[in-house]
C-alpha cells in the first residue's frame, strides 16, 4: 500500500475498506473471547459436578454396598479419597476468582500448582482401574449381588443408567485425560498477546506431560505385575513351557553373560541401581534373620511353657512352697502365655508379612538382570546395524520400563521396610520390658509375704549360712550315729541242693570263677542257656568262638553254654574269719568289686548287707515304705525299663520299688549266705 503524503487525506474508498477490516477483526476477537469464556465456564462447571459425583461415590455409595467385603471395596475405590482432596482444593481455587478475567488468569497458575499432586493421585488410581473393573465384571455373574449394587447406584446416581458402578469408576480416568483438551480449547481462543496466554500454554503442556507420565506408570505397573507373579509349577509344567523361542532367548542371554565375563564386551553399569539393590539386600537379610530368630525364640518359649513346675507335688506343705507354686502358676498361665501371644501378633506376624513383601522386588530384580542382558545385546546390534526389529524394540522398552520402575520405587520400598523393621524391633524391646516388669512385680508381691522379706541382704545371707551350717552338722551327727549303731543282720542261706552245687563248682573251678545270675535269662539259639535269677555258675571262657566278649561260656554244674555277660555278677565265697569293717558309699548300694572275688578262699572277705539310709514313704502300690536303718533284700537293681535309679526290694514280706540312692551296703557281723570250710591246699581246677 502506498504511503500518504503529508497534508493529504485518504480517499473515501480506502477509508471504507479499512473500517470493514477493523470491524471484521473486532468480530473475530469478540467471538474468540466468547468461546474462551464458554470453554473456561465448561471446565469449571464440569469440575464442580465431577467433584460432587466423586464425593457421592466415596461416601454414600461405598457405605451402602453392604454385600461387598471390605477388601473388595478397597480395590474398587482405590485411592479415590486422595483424588477428591486434590480436586476439591483445585475447585476451591477456581471459585475464588471474582471476575472472568481473573478466573482465566488463575486457571493456568492453578494447573501448574497442582501438577505434581494430580499426577501422584491419578497415576495410582489409573494403575488400579483395570483390577477394579475386572472385579466389578465378576459381580455380574452373580445376579443377586449385581441387582443389589444396581439398586444402590440407581437410587443415588440415576444418570448412571445400566452402566452402574462402572459409570462412576471411569470418571477420574476420563477427567484427567480431558484436562489437556479443555485447556487447549481455551488456549486456541486466547490471543497470543494476552497476559494469560503463556501460563495457559505451560499448563496445557504440563497436563499433557501428566497424562504421559500416568500412561508410563501404568505400563510399568503392568510389566511389574506380569513378572511379579510367583508361579508354583511342577516339573511337567515347566517342561511344557520349553520351546525353541525360550531356548533361543536363554542361549543368547548366556552367550552375552559369557562375553561379559571374558571381557569381550563391557558390562552396563548403573551405580544408582546398584546402590539401591545393595541396600535392599541388606534389608532383606535383616528381615529374614530376625524372623528366623523370633521363630526360634517362640519355639523355645513354647517348650518352656510345656514344663509346669506348679503342677508337681513337692511333698512340702504350707509356707513358702505354696507361695512359690502360686507365683509359678500365675507366671505360666497369665504372664508368659500373654507375652507369647503378643509376641506372635505384634512381632512375628508383621515380620512374616514383611518377608512376603520382599519376594516381589526380589523377583523383579532377577527379571531386570535377564532383561539387561537382552538390552545390552540389542544395543550392540543397534550400534552395528543401525536398526532393530519390532520385537527387539519392545524388549528394549520393557527393560527401560522395568529399570525405571525399580529406580523410582526401590528407595521408597527400602525406606518403608526399614521403618517397619525398626518399629518391629522397638515393639520387641517393649514387650521384653513389659515381661520383666510384670515378673518383677508379681515376684515382689509374693516375696513380701515371706517371713524374712524385710531382712537386709547381709542379715539374710548370714541367716542362710547359719541354717546351712546347722543342717550340715545334723547330717554329720546322723552319719556318725548310723555308723556306730548297726541293725541286726539278716542271713539268706542257700538251699541244700544249691549249696552242694556251689561246693561242686568251687572244688572244680575255684571261688574266683563263680558268678551269680542277676536276672532271668531266656536262652534262644544254639548253645544258649536258660537260667533263673540267683543261680550260681562257673566261668569257663569270657568270650564266644567269634571273639564276642558280651557272651560268656559258663558251666551250671550240669550244662555248659553261653549267657549274656551283662547278667552275671562275681559271687563271693565267705570264710568263717572275722570280716574287716568297711562302709559303702551313701550314694547307693554297690557290690564289692570283681577283684575281691578273685582273692584266695582262705582270705578274710568282708560280708555286707543292704539297709535303708533314709526313710521313704511309698506313693503307689508299686513302691514300698522304708525306715532309716531297716534291712532290705535287694531283688533287682533296676526297674522293668532298666533304669538303675530304682531298685526292687523285699521288706517284711512286701515287695516294691525304692530309690537306689536310699540304700547303702554296710558290714555285717554274721556271715551272709553259706561258708566254705577252710582248707590248707588250694582247690584243683579242671
Amino acid at each position: 500500500m502506498a504511503g500518504y503524503q503529508e497534508g493529504e487525506s485518504p480517499s473515501p474508498g480506502e477509508n471504507s475498506g479499512d473500517e470493514s477490516q477493523g470491524d471484521e477483526a473486532i468480530k473475530i476477537l469478540e467471538k474468540m473471547k466468547l468461546n474462551q469464556r464458554l470453554a473456561a465456564k465448561e471446565l469449571i462447571s464440569t469440575e464442580a459436578r465431577y467433584v460432587h459425583n466423586l464425593q457421592l461415590c466415596a461416601s454414600d455409595i461405598r457405605s451402602q454396598l453392604h454385600e461387598l467385603p471390605e477388601e473388595d471395596l478397597d480395590v474398587i475405590f482405590s485411592n479415590i479419597n486422595d483424588v477428591i482432596k486434590v480436586n476439591s482444593r483445585f475447585l476451591k481455587g477456581l471459585e475464588e476468582a471474582e471476575s472472568e478475567e481473573e478466573q482465566l488468569s488463575l486457571l493456568g497458575n492453578l494447573f501448574l500448582e497442582f501438577q505434581e499432586e494430580m499426577e501422584s493421585a491419578y497415576k495410582v488410581y489409573c494403575a488400579s482401574y483395570d483390577q477394579a473393573l475386572a472385579l466389578v465384571e465378576s459381580y455380574k455373574k452373580v445376579p443377586k449381588l449385581q441387582k443389589a449394587i444396581q439398586d444402590v447406584i440407581t437410587a443415588l446416581v440415576p444418570q448412571a443408567g445400566a452402566s452402574g458402578l462402572t459409570f462412576l469408576l471411569v470418571m477420574p480416568v476420563q477427567r484427567v485425560t480431558r484436562y489437556p483438551l479443555l485447556l487447549q480449547k481455551i488456549l486456541e481462543n486466547t490471543p497470543p498477546d494476552d497476559q494469560a496466554y503463556e501460563n495457559l500454554q505451560r499448563a496445557t503442556r504440563a497436563m499433557q506431560e501428566v497424562n504421559s507420565n500416568i500412561n508410563e506408570y501404568k505400563r510399568r505397573k503392568e510389566i511389574a505385575t506380569k513378572y511379579n507373579k510367583l508361579e508354583h509349577l511342577t516339573v511337567r509344567e515347566r517342561l511344557a513351557r520349553i520351546n525353541t523361542h525360550s531356548i533361543s532367548k536363554k542361549t543368547l542371554r548366556l552367550s552375552q553373560l559369557f562375553k561379559q565375563e571374558a571381557g569381550i564386551v563391557t558390562r552396563t553399569e548403573d551405580r544408582e541401581f546398584d546402590d539401591l539393590e545393595e541396600k535392599f539386600h541388606w534389608v532383606a537379610l535383616c528381615v529374614n534373620e530376625l524372623k528366623s530368630n523370633v521363630a526360634s525364640y517362640l519355639e523355645n518359649l513354647e517348650t518352656f511353657l510345656r514344663i509346669k513346675p506348679h503342677e508337681c507335688d513337692l511333698e512340702m506343705e504350707g509356707g513358702p512352697v505354696q507361695q512359690y507354686c502360686c507365683l509359678t502358676r500365675n507366671l505360666h498361665l497369665l504372664v508368659f502365655l500373654e507375652f507369647k501371644q503378643r509376641l506372635e501378633r505384634l512381632v512375628y506376624h508383621p515380620l512374616s508379612h514383611l518377608s512376603k513383601a520382599l519376594l516381589g522386588p526380589q523377583n523383579l530384580i532377577k527379571k531386570r538382570l535377564d532383561k539387561l542382558l537382552d538390552f545390552e545385546r540389542i544395543e550392540e546390534k543397534l550400534a552395528e546395524a543401525g536398526s532393530m526389529t519390532y520385537e527387539e524394540e519392545a524388549t528394549r522398552h520393557t527393560y527401560q520400563a522395568l529399570n525405571s520402575l525399580l529406580v523410582s520405587e526401590l528407595p521408597r520400598f527400602n525406606q518403608v521396610a526399614t521403618q517397619w523393621l525398626s518399629q518391629i524391633l522397638h515393639t520387641l524391646m517393649a514387650l521384653q520390658r513389659d515381661l520383666a516388669q510384670q515378673v518383677l512385680q508379681r515376684a515382689e508381691g509374693e516375696m513380701a509375704q515371706l517371713p524374712h522379706s524385710h531382712v537386709s541382704e547381709s542379715d539374710f545371707r548370714k541367716l542362710v549360712e547359719d541354717t546351712l551350717g546347722k543342717t550340715s552338722a545334723q547330717l554329720h551327727s546322723f552319719r556318725q550315729n548310723f555308723e556306730k549303731v548297726l541293725p541286726v543282720p539278716i542271713t539268706q542261706p542257700l538251699q541244700p541242693a544249691a549249696e552242694r552245687q556251689v561246693q561242686t563248682l568251687v572244688s572244680k573251678y575255684g571261688p574266683s570263677k563263680l558268678y551269680q545270675v542277676t536276672s532271668n535269662i531266656s536262652g534262644s539259639g544254639n548253645l544258649a542257656l536258660t537260667l533263673q535269677r540267683g543261680q550260681i555258675v562257673a566261668l569257663l571262657q569270657d568270650r564266644d568262638t567269634r571273639g564276642n566278649t558280651n557272651r560268656w561260656l559258663v558251666d551250671t554244674g550240669g550244662y555248659r553254654g553261653y549267657v549274656p555277660a551283662g547278667k552275671l555278677e562275681p559271687y563271693q565265697v565267705v570264710s568263717h574269719e572275722e570280716p574287716s569293717m568297711q562302709t559303702g558309699s551313701g550314694d547307693g548300694f554297690r557290690f564289692p568289686p570283681a577283684e575281691a572275688s578273685r582273692a584266695p578262699a582262705h582270705a578274710a572277705m568282708p560280708v555286707f548287707q543292704v539297709v535303708a539310709a533314709y526313710p521313704f514313704a511309698a506313693r503307689s502300690s508299686h513302691e514300698v515304705s522304708l525306715q532309716a536303718g531297716q534291712p532290705v533284700t535287694v531283688l533287682e537293681r533296676q526297674d522293668k525299663k532298666g533304669n538303675p535309679e530304682w531298685s526292687l526290694v523285699e521288706v517284711n514280706g512286701q515287695r516294691g520299688y525304692v530309690p537306689s540312692n536310699f540304700l547303702v551296703p554296710v558290714p555285717s557281723p554274721a556271715p551272709w549266705g553259706w561258708s566254705l570250710p577252710p582248707c590248707d591246699s588250694p582247690p584243683s581246677h579242671m
